[in-house]
């Protein structure tokens, strides 16, 4: 049985779970928003979920998508994407996908030993601060090429926002919240210009709306 609206099961403060509902809420498409808690993980998202992870989306024909980058992707191209998010995507597909791989690869791989280094070295290990400097380094290179990308173009995307700069600005959103004294410090003009109008728009505010988390048979929460 089709259901009415696409289901996202998701987490406010994951990264791939905002960018996801960042795309849906561009592409104007009504969906029905589960918000979960990963401390305790209802049955019916496990269900969806086989990897247990967020965002989680269930489209009205019953198809699950479950990586955030293919759920942008099926949101703007299920929508005509109104924005034009995916103009560089059309423009250069390889360049978007090189620069995607790089974000949630290596970059994203910095980011959670820079900002989580207890579960890596052990907490209260001696090589806890060398070890989190150390991939912060490695994820201010890529930062450091992303600001002088931004300082060329004024986004990621080309002369307008697109989809690069939102696919990417959670992740800069949290390396900033790793260290935001230190974050903030850094000669990067363009990168702080960039990530604070994201911070402070319409666009993201509307997908940071706090919810409880979702229990089976209550009045359905929209996107």
């Amino acid at each position: 049985m089709m259901a009415e609206w696409p289901v996202l099961w998701s987490f406010r403060r994951c990264p791939y779970a905002m960018r996801a509902r960042l795309a849906l809420k561009s592409a104007a498409i009504k969906t029905e928003l589960r918000e979960i808690t990963l401390k305790d993980k209802p049955a019916a998202f496990l269900a969806v979920s086989k990897a247990a992870t967020v965002p989680a989306l269930v489209t009205a024909s019953g198809r699950i998508i479950d990586e955030s980058r293919d759920i942008m992707f099926w949101a703007l191209q299920q929508s005509g994407d109104p924005e034009g998010w995916l103009d560089c995507w059309y423009a250069d597909k390889n360049a978007v996908t090189a620069f995607l791989d790089r974000l949630e690869g290596p970059f994203k791989d910095d980011l959670d030993k820079y900002k989580y280094a207890p579960r890596y070295t052990g907490y209260g290990s001696c090589d806890e601060d060398s070890f989190s400097v150390t991939h912060r380094a490695r994820g201010s290179a890529f930062l450091d090429e992303t600001e002088q990308r931004l300082c060329v173009t004024g986004f990621l995307s080309g002369p307008a926002a697109g989809l690069m700069d939102y696919a990417a600005f959670p992740f800069v959103r949290q390396f900033r919240i790793a260290d935001p004294d230190w974050f903030d410090q850094q000669d990067w003009p363009c990168l702080h210009k960039w990530l604070q109008a994201f911070l402070h728009s319409p666009a993201f505010n509307a997908v940071m709306t706090k919810y409880q988390p979702w229990q089976a048979g209550q009045a359905p929460s929209w996107l």
